[in-house]
């Protein structure tokens, strides 16, 4: 039988008396077990949502990079695309 055990690592903080009752009033009305459950799921929900929110951020600078540059400094079309041109010309003119 195998057994996983994840690698524990310690979170302390120090706080005023006054934040620490605000969070232990929200932890209770919440219906956490405790201050620590409360934190741990209240502190990683929050930075799921940055890092999601930085990656959006990211990969739309990046996509806008590509769509700039692709119409900024487009290749030359390829001898399969002008193919697909000729044949899409050739189709079209049946038609009329």
């Amino acid at each position: 039988m195998s057994t996983t055990i994840k690698e524990q690592a310690r979170f302390d903080a120090r706080l005023p008396k006054e934040q620490k009752h605000l969070f232990e009033r929200a932890a209770y009305l919440g219906g956490y077990r405790n201050l620590t459950d409360f934190v741990i799921h209240t502190v990683q929900e929050k930075a799921k949502e940055i890092i999601k929110e930085k990656e959006q951020i990211i990969a739309s600078e990046r996509d806008s990079q590509i769509f700039f540059n692709a119409i900024t400094k487009p290749k030359k079309p390829s001898k399969t695309l002008k193919k697909a041109l000729d044949d899409y010309n050739a189709f079209t003119s049946n038609l009329k």
